[in-house]
């Protein structure tokens, strides 16, 4: 999945990310997933109250981008490789209903242009719409695809839902106190990182993997093949979590069915976010969730708990080489 310039070099060892599947359930379907211990929950648990699946995938795929780009600016400040961070549209993830903006814009569209201007970061379309009342109009363009649209939207005074996960608010056009006036949308700001050095150059290809827990593992696999030498010193790692542009590693969900996909590929290393625990008290386990489902099933991989990418460095430095190591 992870692509640099260069050749790459040999490496003995390898890291895995890891991923849950989501399915809608019939009735048989519940019935199998009480049998095989799988996790069952409400659509509107998962959706949320004012999404759809069209919006939910669409906001596991902008948070699996978002992830990678993080996850290469870490490698990066890891490595010492210099880099600019390039703002290049902003998507629509969520289309507020009965808004104007419903009638033109599609969850999924790039916005690249707003009354002419360039639109590189939610900051743009924001400034563009600064000073406009409702009944205003602004014209856009944005990519559908592969395909380049025009169209003006009437601006309208905005209803205040929840914005989406891991999203912007949407831009307003109204000083802070009076009635929010938008186009209705919901956005989230796409990126590229750009080395100084081309040779540095990075790319990621998931496929139809979404939502923002592979970081972890991407910035660890980039930095391996960016620096001298191999640092999976020839083991299986496998692991999760989220991931920053500094590195600090954030808990994720799902982790003990990621701790069973782990063991059954023999995996004999798995990361695993440290327990957080929030201001008011509430913590929000995921390395003693993953340590007792690693013991209930009995396996022999070692959970290593991180809070930072460097954690999970120190540890994979301290290990003998896996050639070096005496047979047990």
């Amino acid at each position: 999945m992870v692509h640099t310039k260069t050749e790459a070099k040999p490496v003995s060892g390898q890291f895995l990310l890891t991923t849950v599947g989501v399915k809608s359930a019939n009735a048989a379907g519940l019935v199998a997933a009480k049998l095989k211990g799988e996790e069952i929950r409400t659509k509107k648990a998962v959706l949320g109250t004012d999404s759809n699946e069209d919006e939910y995938n669409q906001r596991q795929e902008y948070n699996m981008m978002s992830s990678q780009s993080n996850a290469i600016q870490a490698a990066y400040k890891k490595a010492g490789i210099p880099y600019t961070i390039q703002g290049d549209g902003v998507l629509v993830l969520h289309v507020q209903k009965g808004m104007p903006a419903a009638q033109v814009l599609q969850v999924g569209d790039l916005i690249i242009e707003a009354d002419g201007q360039t639109v590189r970061q939610p900051g743009d379309l924001t400034s563009r719409l600064k000073g406009k009342q409702a009944g205003d109009r602004v014209a856009l363009a944005f990519k559908r695809k592969e395909e380049t649209k025009r169209a003006e939207v009437t601006l309208g005074v905005i209803p205040s839902p929840s914005p989406s996960p891991g999203a912007s608010p949407a831009p307003s056009a109204s000083p802070q106190g009076g009635p929010s006036v938008g186009i209705g949308i919901t956005l989230g700001s796409v990126q590229s990182v750009q080395p100084h050095d081309e040779s540095k150059k990075v790319t990621v290809s998931a496929g139809d993997i979404g939502g923002p827990s592979a970081g972890l593992m991407f910035s660890l696999e980039i930095y391996n093949r960016l620096v001298a030498g191999d640092i999976t010193k020839g083991y299986r790692i496998a692991g999760t979590g989220e991931i920053d542009p500094e590195g600090h590693v954030g808990v994720i969900g799902g982790i003990k069915y990621k701790v069973m996909a782990a063991d059954r590929e023999k995996a004999e290393i798995f990361f695993a976010p440290a327990d957080w625990t929030s201001p008011n008290g509430q913590t929000l386990p995921n390395y003693s969730e993953a340590a007792e489902q690693a013991r209930k099933i009995g396996t022999t991989m070692k959970v290593v708990p991180v809070k930072t990418m460097q954690d999970a460095l120190d540890y994979l430095s301290k290990l003998p080489s896996k050639a070096e190591k005496p047979a047990a």
